[in-house]
C-alpha cells in the first residue's frame, strides 16, 4: 500500500474539502482526486461519500482512518530516520513558521539554537496557518509557529488535536501616511477608516480574515485598492499616500519609515503566535530540546 496515498487520505479526511487538502499537500486538486480513487480501488471500498459541495467519510473510511494515520506516521518516522543517517548522523528538527519571522525574533531563535546545538540541524518551512497545521497532521513538521486570534472562525474545536504554548503577542494597528488627518492621534476607532482605500495582505491569510471580520463588526466592508504578500511594499505605498493599511504593530514598526504613522486601535485586536505540535505525537528528544531552548530564551527576555 502506498503510504503517501494514506497521508493524502488523512488530510482529506481532516478537511473534507479537496481544494483545501490539495493546498496543504502542495499538489493539484485533480492529482489528489486520482490518488484517492486509486486508493479506493486498491482497498475495494468507497472511502468518501461525495456531493457537489463537499466530501464526507463513508463508514469504511471511518474504519480505515486510524490505520491510515498509523501507516503515515510510521512511514514518516522511517523517512526521518533514513534522512538522519544520510545527514552524517546530525539530528534534524522540522520547523514551520508564519512568513513574518524576523520582527518576532524567530529567525534569531533558530540561529541561536543551532549555534548552541552543533549536532542538530533545523529544516524550516514557511507557510500560512492552515498549511502548517496540515503539515503537522501529516507528520511533515515537528513544530510550527502559528498566529491565531480569539475570533478565528476556523478554531472550531478541531484544533484540540494540537498542544500549544505561547510565544509572542501582538495587536492590530492602523498604518497611515504621516500627513493623514488621523496620523497624530494616539488611538482611533476602526470605523473612522471606513471611507479609506485599503492596502492589505492577500485573501486566504489569517491577517486578511482577521481584518475583514474586524471591519464587519464596525459595520463596513473595506474598499481594497491593493493586495500583496510583502508588508514592506504595503508600507511604502502608504508612505506615498496611496491608501491606508492594517498590520500587526510589531512587524509594522520594524519596517516603518518616517513618512508613515502607526496608530493603535481604541478597541484592541490581539493575536497570539503560538508553538504548535500534535498532541497525540510524543515529541522527540530533539523537539524537547528545542522547546526548552524557547523557554530559556523567554526567561532571559523576561
Amino acid at each position: 500500500m502506498d503510504t503517501q496515498r494514506c497521508r493524502e487520505f488523512v488530510v482529506l479526511a481532516q478537511t473534507c474539502n479537496y481544494l483545501q487538502a490539495a493546498d496543504q499537500l502542495f499538489i493539484s486538486q485533480s492529482s489528489l482526486s486520482k490518488h484517492i480513487k486509486s486508493l479506493e480501488r486498491e482497498l475495494g471500498v468507497e472511502l468518501f461519500k461525495r456531493t457537489t459541495r463537499r466530501v464526507q467519510l463513508s463508514d469504511q473510511g471511518r474504519i480505515f482512518l486510524p490505520f491510515a494515520r498509523k501507516l503515515a506516521s510510521v512511514a514518516h518516522d522511517a523517512e526521518v530516520a533514513l534522512a538522519d543517517a544520510a545527514d552524517n548522523s546530525r539530528r534534524i528538527i522540522d520547523i514551520g513558521s508564519i512568513p513574518v519571522m524576523v520582527p518576532y525574533g524567530i529567525t534569531a531563535l533558530l540561529h541561536s539554537f543551532e549555534r548552541n546545538h552543533p549536532n542538530m540541524r533545523l529544516r524550516i518551512t514557511e507557510g500560512e496557518a492552515d498549511q502548517l497545521k496540515g503539515m503537522l497532521r501529516n507528520r511533515r513538521l515537528d513544530l510550527a509557529f502559528i498566529r491565531e486570534w480569539d475570533g478565528d472562525v476556523r478554531l472550531d474545536g478541531g484544533d484540540e488535536e494540537f498542544a500549544t504554548s505561547a510565544f509572542a503577542a501582538d495587536r492590530l494597528a492602523a498604518v497611515l501616511p504621516s500627513g493623514h488627518s488621523l496620523a497624530a492621534r494616539s488611538s482611533i476607532s476602526l470605523s473612522e477608516l471606513a471611507n479609506e482605500e485599503f492596502l492589505l495582505l492577500p485573501q486566504g491569510t489569517v491577517m486578511n480574515e482577521l481584518i475583514m471580520d474586524a471591519c464587519a463588526v464596525e459595520g463596513f466592508v473595506p474598499e481594497v485598492r491593493y493586495r500583496g504578500t510583502r508588508a514592506e511594499n504595503i508600507i511604502d505605498l502608504v508612505a506615498r499616500g496611496m491608501g491606508v493599511s492594517l498590520l500587526m504593530r510589531t512587524p509594522a514598526a520594524y519596517l516603518t519609515r518616517a513618512a508613515v504613522s502607526i496608530v493603535d486601535l481604541e478597541n484592541p485586536i490581539v493575536t497570539q503566535i503560538k508553538v504548535y505540535r500534535l498532541r497525540d505525537r510524543d515529541p522527540s528528544p530533539e523537539t524537547l530540546e528545542f522547546l526548552e531552548h524557547i523557554s530559556l530564551a523567554d526567561r532571559r527576555q523576561g
